[in-house]
């Protein structure tokens, strides 16, 4: 009843009196002073007035479904229609496969504080700790061809920059490709996608998202290159207008996607977000490294590198995400 009754607090910016709530939900006037205490020790701030009733002061830094749904002001269509939130759990993207296989329909959202075991792209582990961070994953059930799925990741990477962007003019945010969010090139999103699929037929799509929100540490593997909103701009964000700012970005570039199934009109945008376009990098693929200097993608989401071929001519190659990874010369960008 907690969370209906702080929707229901949400909806309204006057007062919304005690006999509505009791009237609405078939409680006492007693369970309803029950659970806006609980809501206080919660971190709600909730104004009480006799004849009146209730109003909504301020809300705490949560990632509940309430919280997520009040900060939507754009459309998200099915993004989002389910989201299940939780204290701690073992991974956001296993939960989103798990309740997929069990008929969950396309949209669900999975978010927690923490997880014990946060999974990174080729196996690594991402850093979770309790209350510091947005770990959350969107689960669909796209009609597409399994082999432009890959996609969808690039086009996760770009809403969720564009989120980012909206909520602060004081860093510079960019894409290193193919996914990973950088401020002030410093790593601030992990992105990790992960399909089940038959040969001709999408099961579902997981798109697993870490952002370090306040983080002010960070292990000492990964110090040099990661960083959080936090400590680039020294504001305190309220997550959950983070995540309704994602839902919102990515229902309006899934449609654009979804009517050439590649990302012909979303790839001007991309790579103006590009942190790489135009700089030289290094790709370590693992058929041999080489170096040029990265052009932006394709409408299938390459990077396209420009280098020199065996003759020493200048070439263009295409590069496919999968088990490469493009470095700056200089850095990690």
């Amino acid at each position: 009843m907690k969370t209906k009754i702080i929707a229901k607090l949400h909806e309204r910016e006057g007062f919304v009196s005690s006999q509505e709530l009791c009237d609405e939900f078939n409680v006492s006037r007693t369970a309803v002073w029950k659970v806006i205490n609980q809501l206080k020790e919660q971190g709600y701030e909730i104004e009480a007035v006799p004849r009146k009733g209730y109003r909504l002061l301020e809300s705490p830094d949560r990632m509940t479904a309430a919280e997520i749904r009040a900060a939507i002001t754009r459309p998200t269509g099915e993004m989002g229609n389910e989201i299940i939130s939780f204290d701690t759990i073992d991974s956001t993207n296993t939960k989103a496969a798990e309740l997929a296989t069990a008929g969950q329909p396309s949209g669900l959202l999975v978010v927690s504080e923490e997880q014990t075991s946060g999974k990174g792209r080729r196996g690594r582990s991402w850093s979770s700790p309790f209350g510091k961070g947005i770990f959350m994953t969107l689960m669909i059930k796209p009609d597409i061809q399994p082999n432009h799925a890959s996609m969808l990741t690039l086009v996760a990477a770009l809403a969720i920059a564009k989120a980012i962007g909206r909520m602060t003019e004081q860093a510079d945010v960019k894409i290193k490709w193919p996914n990973d969010i950088v401020v002030n090139g410093k790593k601030v999103v992990g992105i990790l996608t992960e399909m089940s699929a038959q040969i001709d037929y999408i099961n579902h799509i997981v798109i697993g998202i870490g952002i370090n929100v306040h983080n002010e540490d960070f292990p000492e593997e990964i110090k040099e290159t990661a960083t959080s909103l936090y400590r680039e701009t020294g504001v305190h964000f309220k997550r959950a207008q983070i995540i309704a700012a994602f839902l919102e970005e990515f229902y309006h570039d899934y449609q654009i996607y979804l009517q050439t199934e590649d990302l012909t009109a979303l790839e001007q945008e991309y790579n103006a977000c590009l942190i790489n376009c135009n700089r030289q990098v290094r790709v370590l693929d693992p058929k041999g490294e080489f170096e040029g200097i990265a052009r932006g993608i394709n409408p299938q989401g390459e990077l396209l590198v420009e280098t020199t071929d065996s003759n020493g001519n200048t070439c263009v190659r295409p590069i496919a995400s999968g088990e490469v990874s493009v470095r700056g010369i200089y850095g990690y960008v």
